[in-house]
Protein backbone atom coordinates (compact mmCIF):
# COMPACT_ATOMS: atom_id res chain seq x y z
CA UNK A 1 0.00 0.00 0.00
CA UNK A 2 1.44 3.40 -1.05
CA UNK A 3 1.88 5.61 1.75
CA UNK A 4 -0.89 8.75 -0.19
CA UNK A 5 -3.19 5.95 0.41
CA UNK A 6 -2.04 5.47 4.24
CA UNK A 7 -2.50 8.98 4.84
CA UNK A 8 -5.71 8.67 3.37
CA UNK A 9 -6.85 6.53 5.40
CA UNK A 10 -5.73 7.94 8.72
CA UNK A 11 -7.65 10.66 7.70
CA UNK A 12 -10.75 8.92 6.43
CA UNK A 13 -10.30 7.23 10.49
CA UNK A 14 -10.26 10.09 12.65
CA UNK A 15 -13.39 11.82 10.60
CA UNK A 16 -15.81 8.46 10.36
CA UNK A 17 -14.76 8.37 14.66
CA UNK A 18 -15.49 12.13 15.12
CA UNK A 19 -18.98 11.63 13.06
CA UNK A 20 -19.81 8.10 14.77
CA UNK A 21 -19.38 9.99 18.06
CA UNK A 22 -21.20 12.99 17.20
CA UNK A 23 -24.45 10.67 16.30
CA UNK A 24 -23.86 8.70 19.12
CA UNK A 25 -24.31 11.97 21.19
CA UNK A 26 -27.21 12.91 19.08
CA UNK A 27 -29.06 9.37 19.84
CA UNK A 28 -28.37 9.23 23.60
CA UNK A 29 -29.50 12.97 24.14
CA UNK A 30 -32.55 12.19 22.12
CA UNK A 31 -33.05 9.08 24.89
CA UNK A 32 -32.43 10.96 27.85
CA UNK A 33 -29.42 10.23 28.46
CA UNK A 34 -25.99 12.02 28.61
CA UNK A 35 -23.57 11.15 25.18
CA UNK A 36 -20.93 9.49 28.27
CA UNK A 37 -22.92 6.84 28.93
CA UNK A 38 -22.17 5.08 25.56
CA UNK A 39 -18.96 3.83 24.57
CA UNK A 40 -17.48 3.76 21.47
CA UNK A 41 -16.22 0.18 20.53
CA UNK A 42 -14.01 -0.39 17.20
CA UNK A 43 -14.22 -3.60 16.17
CA UNK A 44 -10.80 -4.22 14.40
CA UNK A 45 -11.76 -7.65 12.51
CA UNK A 46 -9.11 -7.76 9.59
CA UNK A 47 -7.74 -4.35 9.93
CA UNK A 48 -4.25 -4.08 10.40
CA UNK A 49 -2.52 -2.66 13.64
CA UNK A 50 -1.44 0.40 11.79
CA UNK A 51 -4.66 1.65 11.36
CA UNK A 52 -6.21 0.32 14.61
CA UNK A 53 -3.10 2.36 16.31
CA UNK A 54 -4.56 5.47 14.59
CA UNK A 55 -7.85 4.90 15.76
CA UNK A 56 -6.40 4.77 19.26
CA UNK A 57 -4.43 8.08 18.55
CA UNK A 58 -7.57 9.33 17.49
CA UNK A 59 -9.45 8.43 21.13
CA UNK A 60 -10.79 5.39 20.83
CA UNK A 61 -10.15 3.51 23.91
CA UNK A 62 -11.88 0.04 23.38
CA UNK A 63 -11.45 -2.42 20.63
CA UNK A 64 -13.34 -5.28 20.16
CA UNK A 65 -11.62 -8.39 17.90
CA UNK A 66 -13.56 -11.49 16.86
CA UNK A 67 -11.30 -14.27 16.60
CA UNK A 68 -8.71 -15.10 19.31
CA UNK A 69 -5.90 -16.08 16.96
CA UNK A 70 -6.68 -13.13 15.09
CA UNK A 71 -5.95 -11.03 17.99
CA UNK A 72 -3.04 -12.82 19.97
CA UNK A 73 -1.41 -12.52 16.30
CA UNK A 74 -1.65 -8.80 16.18
CA UNK A 75 -1.81 -7.56 19.93
CA UNK A 76 2.44 -6.89 20.67
CA UNK A 77 1.96 -4.65 17.49
CA UNK A 78 -0.95 -2.35 19.23
CA UNK A 79 -0.20 0.24 21.24
CA UNK A 80 -3.23 -0.61 23.95
CA UNK A 81 -1.74 1.85 26.77
CA UNK A 82 -4.96 3.35 28.27
CA UNK A 83 -7.23 1.06 25.66
CA UNK A 84 -9.23 -2.03 26.30
CA UNK A 85 -9.53 -4.41 24.12
CA UNK A 86 -12.53 -7.28 24.13
CA UNK A 87 -13.32 -10.56 22.82
CA UNK A 88 -16.49 -10.03 20.78
CA UNK A 89 -17.00 -13.00 18.74
CA UNK A 90 -18.10 -16.68 19.42
CA UNK A 91 -15.34 -18.41 21.74
CA UNK A 92 -14.87 -22.55 21.56
CA UNK A 93 -13.87 -23.63 24.68
CA UNK A 94 -10.53 -25.09 23.50
CA UNK A 95 -9.53 -21.78 22.90
CA UNK A 96 -10.64 -20.39 26.63
CA UNK A 97 -6.78 -20.92 28.05
CA UNK A 98 -5.45 -18.52 25.42
CA UNK A 99 -7.47 -15.72 25.56
CA UNK A 100 -7.94 -15.39 29.07
CA UNK A 101 -5.84 -12.62 30.51
CA UNK A 102 -5.34 -11.64 27.54
CA UNK A 103 -8.39 -9.38 27.45
CA UNK A 104 -10.21 -7.34 29.54
CA UNK A 105 -13.63 -9.00 29.01
CA UNK A 106 -15.21 -11.80 26.91
CA UNK A 107 -19.19 -10.38 25.30
CA UNK A 108 -19.42 -13.83 24.38
CA UNK A 109 -20.32 -16.24 27.02
CA UNK A 110 -23.59 -18.38 25.99
CA UNK A 111 -23.39 -21.79 27.77
CA UNK A 112 -22.53 -22.76 31.04
CA UNK A 113 -19.85 -24.91 29.68
CA UNK A 114 -17.91 -22.34 28.67
CA UNK A 115 -18.57 -19.84 31.79
CA UNK A 116 -16.80 -22.93 33.53
CA UNK A 117 -13.76 -23.54 31.35
CA UNK A 118 -13.40 -19.43 31.62
CA UNK A 119 -13.62 -20.08 35.22
CA UNK A 120 -11.12 -22.20 36.09
CA UNK A 121 -8.91 -20.56 33.85
CA UNK A 122 -8.77 -17.39 35.76
CA UNK A 123 -9.02 -19.28 38.64
CA UNK A 124 -5.71 -20.92 37.61
CA UNK A 125 -4.42 -17.49 36.43
CA UNK A 126 -5.21 -16.05 39.48
CA UNK A 127 -7.78 -13.33 38.03
CA UNK A 128 -11.25 -12.73 37.46
CA UNK A 129 -12.70 -12.55 34.14
CA UNK A 130 -15.45 -9.63 33.26
CA UNK A 131 -18.44 -11.68 30.82
CA UNK A 132 -21.24 -10.40 28.99
CA UNK A 133 -23.91 -13.08 28.12
CA UNK A 134 -24.66 -13.25 24.44
CA UNK A 135 -28.25 -13.35 24.07
CA UNK A 136 -29.71 -14.66 20.77
CA UNK A 137 -32.39 -12.29 20.68
CA UNK A 138 -33.83 -13.13 17.87
CA UNK A 139 -33.67 -16.86 18.16
CA UNK A 140 -32.03 -16.94 15.04
CA UNK A 141 -30.11 -20.97 14.75
CA UNK A 142 -27.38 -19.50 12.48
CA UNK A 143 -26.20 -17.57 15.39
CA UNK A 144 -25.18 -18.14 18.53
CA UNK A 145 -26.12 -16.58 21.87
CA UNK A 146 -28.73 -17.99 25.02
CA UNK A 147 -31.96 -18.18 24.26
CA UNK A 148 -33.57 -15.70 26.05
CA UNK A 149 -35.70 -18.21 27.73
CA UNK A 150 -32.97 -20.09 29.06
CA UNK A 151 -31.67 -16.94 30.05
CA UNK A 152 -32.11 -16.70 34.17
CA UNK A 153 -31.12 -20.04 34.83
CA UNK A 154 -27.63 -19.58 32.92
CA UNK A 155 -26.93 -15.77 34.56
CA UNK A 156 -28.10 -17.58 38.25
CA UNK A 157 -25.41 -21.10 37.35
CA UNK A 158 -23.00 -18.52 35.80
CA UNK A 159 -22.77 -16.29 38.86
CA UNK A 160 -22.27 -19.30 41.41
CA UNK A 161 -18.68 -19.61 39.73
CA UNK A 162 -15.86 -18.12 41.61
CA UNK A 163 -13.90 -16.51 38.72
CA UNK A 164 -16.07 -14.72 36.43
CA UNK A 165 -18.32 -11.94 36.61
CA UNK A 166 -20.91 -11.19 35.21
CA UNK A 167 -21.35 -7.59 33.62
CA UNK A 168 -24.03 -7.09 31.40
CA UNK A 169 -25.46 -8.29 28.29
CA UNK A 170 -24.78 -8.54 24.47
CA UNK A 171 -26.62 -9.27 21.46
CA UNK A 172 -27.02 -9.16 17.75
CA UNK A 173 -30.33 -8.50 16.51
CA UNK A 174 -31.86 -10.19 13.38
CA UNK A 175 -31.30 -8.03 9.97
CA UNK A 176 -34.27 -6.57 9.91
CA UNK A 177 -35.46 -4.54 6.46
CA UNK A 178 -38.24 -2.86 8.65
CA UNK A 179 -37.10 -0.29 11.30
CA UNK A 180 -39.88 -0.56 13.41
CA UNK A 181 -38.95 -4.24 13.99
CA UNK A 182 -35.52 -3.21 14.61
CA UNK A 183 -36.36 -0.99 17.73
CA UNK A 184 -38.53 -3.69 18.79
CA UNK A 185 -35.64 -6.29 19.15
CA UNK A 186 -33.60 -3.22 20.85
CA UNK A 187 -35.81 -2.78 22.81
CA UNK A 188 -36.79 -6.26 24.04
CA UNK A 189 -33.23 -6.42 25.44
CA UNK A 190 -32.98 -3.66 26.92
CA UNK A 191 -36.18 -4.24 28.95
CA UNK A 192 -34.37 -7.84 30.00
CA UNK A 193 -31.42 -5.85 30.90
CA UNK A 194 -33.49 -3.67 32.75
CA UNK A 195 -35.04 -6.47 34.49
CA UNK A 196 -32.25 -8.76 35.55
CA UNK A 197 -30.54 -5.51 36.77
CA UNK A 198 -33.36 -4.54 39.17
CA UNK A 199 -32.95 -8.27 40.47
CA UNK A 200 -29.80 -7.15 42.18
CA UNK A 201 -28.19 -10.92 41.97
CA UNK A 202 -24.83 -11.83 43.83
CA UNK A 203 -22.21 -11.47 41.63
CA UNK A 204 -23.85 -9.59 39.04
CA UNK A 205 -23.31 -6.30 37.91
CA UNK A 206 -25.24 -5.16 34.92
CA UNK A 207 -23.96 -2.36 34.08
CA UNK A 208 -23.27 -3.13 30.14
CA UNK A 209 -25.70 -3.62 27.53
CA UNK A 210 -23.71 -3.81 24.25
CA UNK A 211 -25.58 -3.83 21.45
CA UNK A 212 -25.87 -1.81 18.24
CA UNK A 213 -23.09 -1.71 14.80
CA UNK A 214 -22.23 0.01 12.24
CA UNK A 215 -25.41 -0.30 10.40
CA UNK A 216 -27.79 0.42 13.27
CA UNK A 217 -25.93 1.98 16.60
CA UNK A 218 -28.15 4.82 16.44
CA UNK A 219 -31.33 2.65 17.31
CA UNK A 220 -29.55 0.94 19.47
CA UNK A 221 -28.64 4.39 21.80
CA UNK A 222 -32.03 5.21 21.45
CA UNK A 223 -33.65 1.81 22.70
CA UNK A 224 -30.45 1.91 25.67
CA UNK A 225 -27.48 0.82 24.68
CA UNK A 226 -24.23 1.22 26.47
CA UNK A 227 -21.62 0.40 24.22
CA UNK A 228 -21.57 0.27 20.54
CA UNK A 229 -19.75 -1.83 17.99
CA UNK A 230 -18.39 -0.56 14.99
CA UNK A 231 -16.12 -1.44 12.62
CA UNK A 232 -16.97 -0.53 8.77
CA UNK A 233 -18.38 2.49 9.07
CA UNK A 234 -14.76 3.52 11.52
CA UNK A 235 -12.36 1.62 9.43
CA UNK A 236 -14.29 1.64 5.77
CA UNK A 237 -14.84 -1.84 3.93
CA UNK A 238 -13.36 -4.82 5.50
CA UNK A 239 -10.85 -6.39 2.87
CA UNK A 240 -10.32 -10.55 3.13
Amino acid sequence: MERLSIEQRFTDIEYNISKIKERIAEAAIKSGRNENEVRLMAVTKTVEPIFINRAIECGIDLIGENKVQEFLSKKEHLKLEGCEAHLIGHLQTNKVRQIVGEVSMIQSVDSVKLAKEISKRSEMAGITTDCLIEVNIGGEESKTGIDGAFLDELICEVSEMKSIKIKGLMTIPPICEDERQLNKYFSKMHRIFIDIRDKKLDNVNMTVLSMGMSSDYENAVLNGSTLVRVGTYLFGQRIY
